[in-house]
């Protein structure tokens, strides 16, 4: 009678800490599966080629600092409070303050989607990160997180870029030939850098007005060179179309991973022109013939640039139209449809250098 009821008591004790012991088995089995198809559906597309992430085990986190980056840790750029500005369909731009040092920095977090993971892409960073010159954004650092993500740190630019340079009030009195003549010989120069100063060749793949930055005395600095080569296909394709919508697209160019030193050129001369067309805002209230001037957008897209130009000297501002004339065919030059026709970089410089030398 004893031992059944200590039977009893013990079977009262042990089956409860039996089930106790089993449900949380298997509730960390549950949790760590789901932990890893959490982390698997972040990394999303991780390969260059565009295939997927799913079952992919966490990468390690690690700050990667090049040049001017050196100070840099995870704290400093993890903890910076900052502020949007600027979204695409793959990257996400902040303007960020260091605490520490109270600098401003910029950072760029693309998304996992839309990157490599970080042992594929490193090598092509290492790279881009190596890369200086007084034309060119330089890459600080790289953050890469454990869930795919990445993280790029530039210097801050407070002069903003060439876009909203182009866009502001009270630009025109101050918008003179020698202005037209330093940011379109630097953009050439850090362009020149690219494709002819390195072991091997970089093809920008992105140029236009939203990604040269200004200095505080208007010196041009190209950003984002070089990203279509770690970015993958699927991204590579939206940064594309977001510059065809812009009229930055070269007719030949059908794959980001196809760009060239002539699509680079192609862009160049769309860029030339948009500085060309600062002047056209003048032009509104001197055109009889049409109730509104067509955007800059429009004359690209529509391939109207040169019936616009042929309809007014004034086009070419106030004196000097000769030298700016031939600015506007070396423009028209760099935008042949066929990439054979179109000079490359050393001649686009050449040019510049000869139009400041004749305005001297």
């Amino acid at each position: 009678m004893e031992t059944h009821r200590l039977l009893k008591i013990l079977l009262g004790v042990i089956l409860p800490s039996l089930f106790l012991l089993a449900f949380f088995f298997f509730y960390l089995l549950h949790y760590c599966y789901s932990r890893r198809v959490l982390i698997s559906s972040k990394d999303g597309d991780s390969s260059l080629e565009g295939g997927g992430g799913v079952g992919l085990p966490p990468e390690a986190e690690e700050l990667i600092a090049f040049s001017g980056g050196e100070d840099l840790t995870l704290g400093d750029v993890l903890e910076a409070p900052g502020e949007v500005i600027g979204k695409s369909s793959y990257s996400t731009v902040y303007r960020a303050t260091l605490d520490r040092t109270s600098s401003a920095v910029l950072l760029r977090f693309v998304r996992p989607a839309c990157i490599g993971r970080t042992a594929d892409v490193i090598p092509a960073v290492r790279v881009l990160g190596s890369i200086r010159h007084p034309n060119l954004v330089p890459l600080r650092a790289l953050y890469a997180g454990p869930r795919g993500e990445k993280l790029f740190v530039h210097p801050f630019y407070p002069a903003g870029n060439l876009a909203q340079f182009l866009k502001r009030d009270g630009v025109a009195e101050s918008y003179k030939r020698e202005v037209i003549h330093k940011l379109s010989l630097g953009i050439a120069k850090g362009l020149d850098h690219l494709h002819n100063a390195l072991r091997k060749p970089i093809i920008h793949g992105n140029l236009k007005t939203n990604n040269i930055m200004l200095d505080g005395d208007l010196q041009p600095r190209l950003s984002d060179f070089g990203l279509h080569l770690i970015l993958s296909p699927a991204a590579g394709q939206e940064m594309l179309e977001a510059s065809a919508a812009q009229g930055y697209k070269p007719p030949e160019l059908i794959k980001m991973k196809h760009a060239t030193k002539q699509s680079d050129i192609y862009n160049l001369g769309v860029v030339f022109l948009e500085i060309i067309m600062k002047n056209h805002n003048l032009l509104r209230a001197r055109d009889h013939h049409r109730h509104s001037s067509p955007s800059f957008k429009d004359l690209i897209l529509e391939q109207k640039i040169s019936e616009f130009a042929s309809r007014s000297k004034s086009f070419f501002g106030h004196g000097d139209e000769e030298g700016l004339l031939t600015f506007f065919q070396l423009a028209m030059a760099c935008c042949s449809p066929s990439p054979d026709s179109r000079p490359d970089v050393n001649h686009v410089l050449t040019r510049l250098q000869e139009i400041g030398c004749n305005s001297s």
